[in-house]
């Protein structure tokens, strides 16, 4: 996961709350020092990791829980409410209005300004706009080449001229095409400091483009420095947000984070690793939310959206209802869960699935047996798909040869079958509307608790 050590540390203090037999001042003073410490592990700024501390305190002597909450369901709220807050609050969305809207990148060298271009117009793309990238860094020599083939990857179209040094040229050379386009992403040049050269650039290519959004993209690994940085870009070239990458990568990445928060330039993406889907929205709700291990069920159902069909999902909740499960439809779950991406980052946006502190060896042999199971199926009859209670011995030896595997994997897939079959029986039935109606009133009983340890 993203910022795995600081959302260990943080699981480990709410393991504490949950753990007590009451909760008192004692609790809440080793609560605060746990907190202190996991976020100055992190990275985080002194008086900031102090200024949150003190109102986490505070809020949790002085604050009665509302009724049908307990102490300890309440001083959870105010740890992730603060939390919340420390990071932006509701967070700052990009609103793509007009055509084309114009989002210009700006930063340093090797922040990742050129692989961010592709991402955010890949993101775009992927939600049903018409995008494109341009470039005009003129400076780094592979910058061209870089652009061109991470927009194939994102699907999205390219432009630039080659060997051209004047950036300005480039973009009204494609200006009449970008009118066609949602979404344009502007490639601009780094330097290795904010120079006077650089300064004088940006405002020329600023001036040009006109910009709806212009993005600091800065690296995680640089800690709580993001703050001089983004407050300096922001005084010079008025960056409206901050695209903070490989945030997978370094244990800074917290300092990063509130760095950026505090500034006028609030954290609008952050990158997860290489790939070109590799990007997020920053949701400070739904990141706290996976820092302590609750869950951020929106995160998971925009990936599953990406994953699977409408129709597709409409279809399998059918048959839940119904009751009626085969290994079809078991199959189609797993391939929906393979294209959400890594099970350890599908497991940390289900609700109460992220406190469940897999090793990594764990996932990783998850990961293969998914793999080994669709192999099974793909040697299994349409008959035997569709009605498993017919595989018997001498059918799981024919389907363990034909697959490369052994009649114990398959036994496996059957045992796995039968278990997901249960709790969809045991699903079938409930009455759901009630249960969620019961499951909102206790969420506004406690202001905006959302989940529950």
């Amino acid at each position: 996961m993203v910022l795995d050590k600081l959302s260990d540390s943080l699981k480990n203090t709410l393991k504490k709350i949950t753990g007590a037999s009451f909760v008192d001042e004692k609790l809440i003073n080793e609560l605060v020092k746990d907190i202190q410490r996991a976020l100055l592990q992190g990275d985080v700024n002194v008086k900031l990791v102090f200024d949150l501390t003190s109102k986490i305190k505070e809020r949790a002597l002085k604050e009665e829980p509302p009724r049908g909450v307990t102490r300890k369901e309440f001083l959870i709220k105010i740890v992730y409410d603060e939390l919340v807050n420390f990071l932006g609050g509701p967070g700052a969305k990009i609103l793509i209005k007009g055509k084309p809207f114009k989002l210009m990148l700006v930063g340093l060298f090797g922040n990742g300004k050129t692989t961010s271009a592709a991402k955010i117009a890949g993101f775009y793309k992927k939600r049903g706009l018409k995008a494109a990238v341009i470039q005009t860094d003129t400076w780094r020599p592979a910058a061209y080449e870089q652009l061109e083939t991470n927009a194939k990857k994102a699907g999205v179209d390219f432009f630039g001229i080659k060997g051209e040094k004047d950036p300005v040229k480039i973009y009204q050379r494609f200006e009449k095409e970008m009118a066609k386009y949602d979404l344009v992403v502007v490639d601009t040049a780094g330097r290795d400091a904010l120079s006077d050269e650089l300064i004088k650039e940006l405002n020329m290519i600023n001036a040009a483009v006109k910009p709806d959004e212009t993005l600091l993209v800065i690296s995680a690994d640089i800690g709580q420095a993001a703050e001089s940085q983004a407050k300096k870009f922001h005084d010079t070239c008025k960056v409206t947000g901050v695209f903070i990458t490989k945030l997978e990568g370094t244990a800074k990445g917290g300092g990063a984070l509130i760095a950026c928060a505090v500034t006028g330039a609030p954290v609008k993406f952050i990158g997860i690793g290489e790939k070109v889907d590799a990007i997020e929205e920053f949701k400070p709700e739904g990141f706290v939310g996976r820092l302590l291990g609750m869950g951020d069920l929106e995160a998971l159902l925009e990936k599953a959206r990406e994953a699977i069909t409408e129709e597709e999902a409409e279809d399998l909740g059918r048959k839940l209802l119904k009751g009626e499960f085969n290994l079809i439809d078991l199959y189609e779950q797993m391939s929906a869960l393979k294209k959400m991406g890594p099970i350890g980052k599908v497991m940390e946006m289900i609700p109460g699935m992220g406190q469940i502190q897999m090793p990594k060896e764990a996932l990783q042999v998850q990961e293969k047996k998914l793999e080994l199971w669709r192999h099974i199926m793909g040697s299994m009859t349409k008959e035997e798909l569709e009605d498993p209670e017919i595989i018997g011995s001498a059918r799981i030896e024919r389907i363990a040869k034909g697959s490369g595997t052994s009649t114990q994997e398959v036994r496996g897939l059957l045992k796995q079958y039968r278990q997901s079959k249960k709790m969809v029986k045991m699903m079938k039935g409930v009455d759901s509307e009630k249960g969620m109606q019961k499951a909102l009133q206790r969420m506004q009983k406690g202001g905006n608790v959302k989940f529950k340890m």
